[in-house]
């Protein structure tokens, strides 16, 4: 059957090399209105959440994939009736028979608010479709199943290829006795009928309702997937070497004070990190050979003259490593903006895509946790992390006499594929060096 104003909106690839994500929640529902750039939903890539804009103005005709369901990229989600407002349907050839994976796009998406748009076929690992991803009634030369997330549920719970279930609701939409009725058409009949077996004893006490409270299960999915896979990546892809220096930070700590008495730091927090980045992107100026990444397929080591500066935060989530572009470009006051921002961004899950990928070195501050030092596992695709554990008073030799200060450790992990002992020995000295005595060389950079 054909309905020529039913548009789907396919899940797009809203970041580089995205290819599946989980739809966390709806904000529409079938028979709802909605207008051009209209959140919908939110989804949860593997970096981030993301809400996702409408390309059609209409009424929702259903929604296609239930909250919390994994879906690749190109899988549609969504039908929404135009009444032929977004024009025709996209040419495409028609297949001869259902196809387990919808054939790639050749025709420009609407351009939507957030991210651009993409031509050309979309780019994705090959994966097995969920039987509620794929479509079974025609919508002009595009197939697709009008059914509501519950009766996809029980299809695939059932074992039912809605493909192969014939409608009877309302403009050839999918009812729970539909897909009941085709299970029990194509359920197998047994060759005789079968003899209960007496009910065994039940035992004096099961462990099961104990188990259940003892533990939790918690999917491995979206940000949580993705940091499991990059560290792993990283840890066995890398060979890590990792470097430890306290430093008398005392210096740093009363000019992070004088800083926000400052004007122009009225209005973004000031605290010894910055004061970290600022040292960090100093090193990296006189040894561009610590930004740099390993070119495996070329066997090349490439040296990035610009600094795209990572900052590691925990959130609910998991561990995300956004990046502030062009950190060495920023005066004093604008990399103190850019870290607030970015933090903040994250720790609501707000981070952008754009803003997750193209780190070219890291910082982490373990210090937070209270934490003096550690490890630190580089970013995938970069040489060093430099971690900054909690700065707290010790008894430190200084001018000849034992006296009580601000004391940190400095810990940096670099690759040593392209990063030997001597080059980050001095980037690690290099940083100690401007935190122990950092107002003029802080503040003469801006």
């Amino acid at each position: 059957m054909t309905h020529q104003g039913i548009q789907q909106f396919v899940l797009p690839d809203v970041g580089e090399g995205l290819t599946e994500a989980e739809i966390l929640t709806w904000h529409v529902q079938p028979g709802d209105q909605v207008d051009v750039n209209q959140v919908i939903c939110e989804i949860e890539t593997a970096k981030a959440v993301v809400e996702l804009p409408s390309p059609f103005a209409g009424r929702v005709e259903a929604l296609l994939v239930e909250a919390g369901e994994t879906v690749p990229v190109g899988t549609p989600i969504i039908a929404v009736d135009t009444g032929g407002a977004a024009g025709e349907p996209r040419p495409e050839p028609a297949p001869a028979a259902a196809p387990a994976e919808p054939p790639a796009e050749e025709k420009r998406e609407p351009v939507l608010v957030g991210y651009g748009v993409k031509s050309g076929a979309t780019k994705r690992r090959a994966r097995r479709r969920t039987p509620s991803a794929v479509p079974a009634q025609t919508v002009g030369q595009r197939t697709v199943v009008l059914a509501k997330p519950p009766v996809r549920k029980l299809a695939k719970d059932l074992g039912v290829d809605l493909r192969t279930v014939v409608p009877s609701g309302p403009n050839g939409v999918i009812t729970r006795d539909d897909v009941r009725r085709h299970a029990e058409q194509n359920q197998p009949q047994p060759s005789a009928p079968r003899v209960p077996e007496p009910a065994a004893p039940a035992p004096a006490a099961s462990p099961a309702p104990e188990r259940d409270v003892r533990e939790e299960r918690i999917p491995v999915k979206g940000v949580l997937k993705h940091m499991a896979a990059a560290m792993v990546d990283s840890a066995f892809t890398a060979p890590h070497v990792t470097e430890f220096l306290q430093v008398d930070v005392t210096k740093t700590v009363k000019v992070v004070q004088k800083l926000r008495q400052r004007p122009e730091f009225a209005d973004v927090k000031v605290s010894p990190l910055l004061l970290v980045a600022r040292a960090l992107l100093i090193a990296v100026r006189r040894h561009p050979r610590i930004n740099a990444s390993w070119d495996e397929a070329n066997q090349e080591v490439v040296v990035k003259h610009y600094v795209n500066l990572g900052i590691a935060a925990a959130t609910d989530r998991g561990l995300v490593v956004p990046n502030i572009k062009e950190a060495d470009r920023l005066p004093l006051p604008d990399l103190a903006r850019a870290l607030t921002d970015l933090t903040e961004k994250a720790r609501a899950g707000q981070t952008a895509p754009a803003d997750l990928t193209g780190g070219t070195i890291t910082i982490t501050n373990i210090g937070v946790f209270g934490i003096d030092g550690g490890t630190p596992i580089l970013n995938r695709g970069e040489a060093a992390i430099l971690a900054l554990g909690q700065i707290r008073d010790m008894p430190w030799v200084h001018k000849g006499k034992i006296k009580i200060r601000k004391v940190t450790t400095l810990s940096l992990s670099f690759d040593h594929r392209l990063v030997d002992g001597e080059l980050g020995s001095k980037v690690l000295r290099d940083v100690a060096t401007i935190l122990e005595d950092p107002e003029e060389m802080v503040l003469a950079w801006g």
